[in-house]
This record gives structure tokens, C-alpha cells and sequence, in this order.
């Protein structure tokens, strides 16, 4: 159940990332409220999971779902570019993920 947790709280933190940045620096209301309240909910999700598993391996996951999520979100709906250096470094990080899991266990 704390993975996860760790999960929801890792997509929560890719919602809060984009809700800040059409938020176009907490000038729009609606999405800056947003971005406090995924803020919130995916701490709390992260602070739980953090009671059964080991600190490095929750915030290593959570902050990876975050990068990663972030960078898909950041191609799919902004139109940032996709170079090659940019998915390798995502390969990268989705290997270090997995490897941090699998050491966790």
C-alpha cells in the first residue's frame, strides 16, 4: 500500500508541476489553487508511504515519477522539444527508478 501511495503521490506532483506553470506565476486563480491543493495531497501521500519505506528509496521514486511525468507533460501538451540527449536522460532516470525499487524490496 505504500508504493502505492508513492505513485499517486508522484502523478499528484506532475499535476501540481503543470497547475503551476499555466498558473503563469500564480496570476490565474483556478489553477493556482490547484497547484496548493495537489501541492498538499501529494506531500501527504508521500509522508505516509514514508512511515514503511526507507527515505531514499520513496523520495527517489516520487521525485521520479514527478521528472518524468513533468517531461512527458512538458512534450505532449507545451510543445517542448524532444531531442534525443533529452530521452536518453529520461531512459536514465526511469533506470534508476527501477533499480531504487527493486533495492527497496
Amino acid at each position: 500500500m505504500a508504493w502505492v501511495c508513492v505513485v499517486i503521490a508522484g502523478f499528484l506532483e506532475v499535476l501540481w508541476a503543470y497547475c503551476m506553470k499555466v498558473s503563469e506565476g500564480f496570476t490565474k486563480l483556478t489553477p493556482s489553487v490547484l497547484t496548493i491543493v495537489f501541492m498538499i495531497a501529494s506531500f501527504a501521500l508521500l509522508s505516509y508511504a514514508m512511515k514503511s519505506l526507507p527515505l531514499g528509496a520513496a523520495y527517489t521514486v516520487w521525485t521520479g515519477i514527478g521528472a518524468i511525468g513533468s517531461f512527458l507533460v512538458g512534450i505532449v501538451f507545451l510543445g517542448e522539444p524532444a531531442s534525443a540527449m533529452r530521452m536518453l536522460a529520461a531512459v536514465l532516470i526511469i533506470s534508476g527508478l527501477i533499480l531504487m525499487k527493486i533495492s527497496a524490496s
